[in-house]
């Protein structure tokens, strides 16, 4: 049964277990308690002339949630920006006039470690305090003057959903400066499907399996459903017998691929995404993941499994950026740069916001270009991308969240 705000501000226990949200931004909200179940969280709350960023949270059960802002003010013109849970990007840069007001519907994918009455997720220590791991439906309302008149937030059983699975360069990044491309991916998604992102940097194909996080995600998977799997990066360092590209690799992405269509979901492999290391000509990326592009292609043609190539794509954006603005995609940043941060930041192979969102842009691109049923539910402000031709980097905006951390995610 659906329930109004009034309803469950009189009824605080059934908050929880409510199916239906509706919030009037305009009117004041309290700040967010176990007790009340809603409200201002995180930073603090809004005043009325304020323009400072803030979060919204409500405790809801894992699932997916079709979220409906209407952005805009009455009072004010306004620049709105709102990602959810682990900054994953919605709906970006919306201007709009004093008294104009626009509406859009997107899907948050909540989860918590809990799988069943018996097991976890093994989550490491520095994910326990991941907006993606609680209790909570959290959003961000971030922009130069955001504006928000209401959020309507309803469960929704029936959507489908692309589960990501991989490591650094795909998870949800909890801070800035760092970025993946799973948490730009969402917002080029309607209101009709969810994207549930998995991924945590450091992890192999065989650690992400040995930490439940695929059990996880068979948990709630439901047939036409996706896994989106990158995996690479970590496995190549791997030591030990029966190490390699060409056998726990490969043996890990059957596994992935044979637990998947038992269970009634479609698999997207996606080659490791390069690192910036350029020959001495500093015109040519040099191939640092050896036989692993190789190996997962191997598998995809004998499995009949499609294949978006990111590791061929990516070289293709290094090389159009440069040696040097290539640096401009990834965390690349003097010192001083951020608070506190005595020295550079040097990094080739985590991304910075700009970098994530043009890889995903190539995903996109990529999953177009396969024809899968999903892309019904694409954006219609998508434009074609190609990596030849990447978005200036000086043109792009973003609203920084105000969680930083400058230590370096794992893996590399």
């Amino acid at each position: 049964m659906k329930k109004s705000l009034l309803l469950f501000a009189a009824m605080v226990p059934a908050l929880t277990f409510a199916q239906s949200f509706n919030f009037d931004m305009t009117k004041e909200q309290p700040v967010f308690t176990e007790t009340a179940g809603y409200g201002y969280d995180i930073l603090p709350a809004p005043t009325k002339k304020s323009n400072e960023p803030f979060y919204f949270s409500v405790n809801v059960p894992d699932g997916n949630y079709k979220v409906r802002v209407e952005i805009g003010s009455k009072k004010k013109a306004g620049n709105t920006t709102v990602r959810a849970e682990g900054r994953r990007l919605m709906v970006e840069n919306i201007e709009t006039k004093k008294g104009k007001f626009e509406t859009f519907e997107f899907v948050v994918n909540k989860r918590s470690p809990q799988i069943d009455d018996k097991m976890r997720v093994r989550i490491k220590d520095r994910e326990k305090g991941y907006l993606n791991w609680d209790n909570k439906l959290t959003l961000e309302i971030n922009g130069s003057a955001p504006a928000i008149k209401s959020i309507h937030i309803e469960r929704d059983n029936e959507c489908p959903t692309i589960y990501l699975c991989g490591n650094s360069t795909v998870v949800d990044q909890n801070n800035e400066p760092w970025a993946s491309w799973g948490q730009m991916i969402p917002r080029w998604f309607d209101g009709g499907i969810a994207i549930s992102n998995h991924a945590e940097s450091g992890l192999t194909a065989g650690s992400f399996l040995a930490s439940n996080r695929l059990d996880k995600i068979l948990s709630t998977l439901k047939p036409g459903d996706y896994v989106v799997c990158e995996f690479g990066h970590n496995d190549e360092k791997e030591k030990g017998p029966g190490s390699g590209a060409w056998y726990h690799y490969t043996r890990n992405l059957k596994i992935f691929i044979d637990r998947v269509r038992k269970a009634g979901g479609e698999l997207i492999f996606c080659t490791p995404t390069q690192r910036r290391r350029f020959d001495d000509s500093q015109t040519k990326l040099v191939n640092t993941h050896g036989d692993f592009p190789a190996a997962m292609k191997a598998v995809a043609e004998r499995e009949n499994v499609p294949l978006i190539d990111l590791h061929k794509q990516t070289t293709i954006l290094f090389e159009a950026l440069g040696y040097e603005n290539s640096k401009k995609a990834l965390v690349h940043y003097p010192a001083n740069t951020f608070p506190n941060q005595a020295k550079a930041l040097a990094d080739n192979t985590h991304f910075n916001n700009y970098g994530a969102y043009q890889v995903a842009k190539i995903v996109v691109m990529g999953m177009k270009q396969l024809n899968l049923p999903f892309m019904k539910h694409l954006r219609s402000d998508f434009v074609d991308y190609n990596p030849s031709q990447p978005d200036s980097w000086e043109e792009f905006k973003w609203a920084p969240a105000k969680n930083a951390d400058l230590v370096k995610p794992d893996g590399n």
